[in-house]
């Protein structure tokens, strides 16, 4: 089948690479900060049959080029929010990297808050945990207010840029603006002392990414009151390509110790 885009009633756009109307359950991916659906859509490839593949397209990007961003992190979360909704249907597991990590934190604990049925499983990469994210060095993440020179530099060293984008001046521009707006939105996010989930929680981080994740069980696990596992994986932020593109393994394999459901 072929691709579709599904507007919800609330505005926000889900991606599906390839349709499976009636697998048993459903994968839904949250980007990182400046990103957009592309770089998991090739996920659906290596998926089983009965998993089909949801990407959340954020405001501003994509098939919502003309949606004005969002401006601050409630905004961006609520949205998000409207989107899994309409995935409910059938069992599902939210996964986030990076940003999108703590998007999809705080989406289950707000989906759990009105009533909604929560993901069986909840799969964060590349995130330290949301009450640390003020301790990454100033290295690993730019700021907002950064010039578009630093912007471009971080991309490029992150692999966050193609060499064919990195060619063309206005694609440059969309994605410094992106990546400006999307900062933003995360420098707007305050954690809630308190705040947890209570799924299945695994997190995913590479062995050489700048974030600190020393100690990462103690500080994602108090998150949440279901099985827990941490997993460290080979390379940087984005891992290594071989790693990311096998990461939808990690996402469907149950969590050690999770009770069936």
């Amino acid at each position: 089948m072929r691709a579709t885009i599904v507007q919800t009633s609330g505005g926000a756009a889900v991606h599906r690479p390839r349709p499976r109307p009636h697998a048993e359950r459903v994968l839904v991916c949250l980007s990182y900060c400046g990103g957009g659906t592309a770089p998991f859509r090739q996920w659906a490839n290596v998926l089983p049959d009965d998993v089909e593949l949801a990407l959340i397209c954020y405001p501003g990007r994509e098939a919502r080029f003309g949606t004005p961003f969002a401006r601050v992190w409630t905004d961006l979360r609520d949205d998000v929010v409207r989107a899994v909704r309409g995935l409910t249907g059938r069992p599902y597991i939210l996964f986030g990297h990076s940003m999108g990590s703590w998007v999809a934190f705080e989406t289950v604990a707000e989906l759990e808050r009105l009533g909604v049925a929560p993901p069986e499983a909840l799969v964060v990469s590349g995130g330290v945990a949301p009450h640390r994210r003020r301790e990454v060095p100033a290295e690993a993440v730019p700021r907002s207010d950064d010039s578009a020179e630093a912007l471009v530099r971080w991309m490029r060293d992150l692999g966050q840029v193609s060499p064919a984008i990195a060619a063309e001046p206005e694609l440059v521009k969309i994605a410094v603006d992106l990546l400006r707006a999307d900062l933003a939105v995360s420098e707007s996010y305050r954690f809630v002392p308190g705040s947890r989930v209570s799924v299945p929680l695994r997190v995913l981080y590479g062995t050489e990414d700048v974030a600190p994740f020393a100690d990462v069980e103690r500080h994602w696990r108090p998150l949440t009151d279901g099985a827990f596992q941490a997993v460290e994986l080979p390379g940087g932020h984005f891992y290594t390509p071989e790693v990311w593109s096998r990461l939808p393994e990690w996402c469907t394999l149950p969590v050690p110790g999770a009770a069936a459901r």
